[in-house]
């Protein structure tokens, strides 16, 4: 392994991360004088706050006596704050934990009036926590509607617009369902970040005295990566299209923009790509898909490395963010009886960094601004990238109380033994 390289790729994703740290992001939009306003002349002001990035928004918008609604995927850390109920719900696909937050969602809104605020904080994977079916049809026929779509490889805005046409509480739809005004706050995970399609939009509804605002994104961890690589004495680019299209496509795509790089450069990159699944798959994720890719367009070449993660620390199905590889990641394969090209076309890519080495382990987050790939060329000896050059700012899932905490202390599986 070029642990150089790979030192540095985790440095840039912990700065990444950092970056889009939910709590921080909610309480730099709050300070806002047109906010604060609107919240010191509600008569009331509720707390809804569904997503992976739920718990850190929360604790961040949370005071004494804020009534608080919050729905986060199941397997996520509790808030425990007195005034907030917390339901746990499904994702990747809805179940009927899914429709019984939605009805717990509508009954909260109605439950303000036109004096009152609700804080709407929202973040991705709210399209699955959140559902409830428009009358005349079933969550079974929903469900296997959006699933043909997913295996077809559909990218995720395609994939919401369906999911909204078929809901009754996307599309600003849950938001109508009261006439308090209500201020809305995403972490977007969507291409060109449009509020509207983060989450499906629940509460976007287009209403004068409303506000909406993108608190983070990808393109802001992007920037933090960059800063993180000029610290590092590196010199960075990032690539001007967003990550898109085939997992297989992009990686190797990605890897032959990192072998044009000049020693001492970072390529960054962000977006989200797909997956076309087969009838059957093995446990595996886009990034890891991206990243096997990668490697096999790498082999032979010394001195870089590419690095492909989710920002919620979850990939597909696998228990990694994602994975790291270099030019001997194939060799290392050989070595070990893997076969790389077989574990692509199962999709069953978390057993073979597994063997190989790679996988990239971080527990859950606490955010979601989509997925990262970054490639390096090392210098012989970068300068100044000492111990303490190589560790990005301190991330943790915040607000959650010190039990709960879930740093990104990153860690590489090597191999199995």
């Amino acid at each position: 392994m070029n642990e150089g390289a790979f030192d540095l790729l985790r440095s840039l994703y912990g700065a990444a991360l950092a970056a889009v740290e939910a709590g921080p992001a909610v309480t730099a939009a709050l300070a806002d004088p047109v906010l604060s306003r609107q919240l010191v002349s509600a008569r009331r002001v509720g707390i809804f706050a569904v997503g992976k990035a739920a718990a850190g928004m929360f604790a961040a918008a949370w005071r004494p006596g804020r009534e608080a609604l919050v729905v986060l995927p199941r397997g996520y850390p509790r808030p425990r704050r007195s005034g907030v109920t917390v339901l746990f719900s499904a994702h990747p696909e809805p179940d009927s934990a899914s429709v019984r937050a939605a009805h717990a969602a509508l009954r909260f809104f109605s439950g303000y009036g036109r004096e009152d605020l609700i804080l709407c904080l929202v973040s991705g994977g709210a399209s699955s926590l959140l559902c409830l079916p428009r009358p005349g049809i079933t969550l079974g026929e929903k469900k296997r509607a959006i699933a043909r779509l997913v295996r077809a490889g559909a990218p995720i805005t395609r994939v919401n617009r369906l999911r909204t046409s078929l809901s009754a509480v996307k599309g600003g739809k849950l938001g109508r369902s009261t006439t308090a005004r209500l201020v809305t706050l995403v972490l977007s995970d969507v291409p060109g970040d449009r509020p509207a399609l983060v989450g499906s939009g629940p509460t976007v509804r287009g209403r004068r005295g409303d506000v909406t605002r993108v608190v983070a994104s990808n393109r802001i961890g992007l920037e933090g990566a960059a800063r993180q690589a000029r610290r590092l004495r590196l010199r960075p680019r990032v690539l001007p299209r967003r990550l898109d299209g085939e997992a297989r496509d992009a990686g190797r795509k990605l890897a032959l923009e990192t072998t044009r790089l000049r020693r001492g450069e970072a390529l960054l990159a962000g977006g989200e790509t797909t997956v076309s699944l087969g009838r059957k798959s093995g446990t595996g994720g886009r990034n890891l898909e991206l990243a096997l890719s990668a490697a096999q367009a790498l082999e032979g070449i010394r001195g870089v490395g590419v690095l492909a993660a989710g920002s919620d620390g979850k990939d597909g199905s696998s228990r990694a963010a994602g994975a790291l590889v270099s030019g001997d990641t194939m060799a290392r394969a050989r070595k070990r009886g893997v076969d790389a090209e077989d574990a692509l076309s199962r999709h069953d890519t978390e057993p073979f960094f597994a063997r190989v080495g790679g996988l990239l382990v971080t527990g859950l987050t606490g955010t979601n601004v989509s997925d990262w790939a970054f490639g390096v060329r090392v210098l012989e000896n970068v300068a100044g990238t000492g111990p303490k050059d190589l560790h990005p700012p301190q991330f943790r899932n915040p607000g959650t109380g010190p039990k709960d905490l879930h740093p990104p202390q990153f860690r590489t599986v090597r191999r199995e033994t």
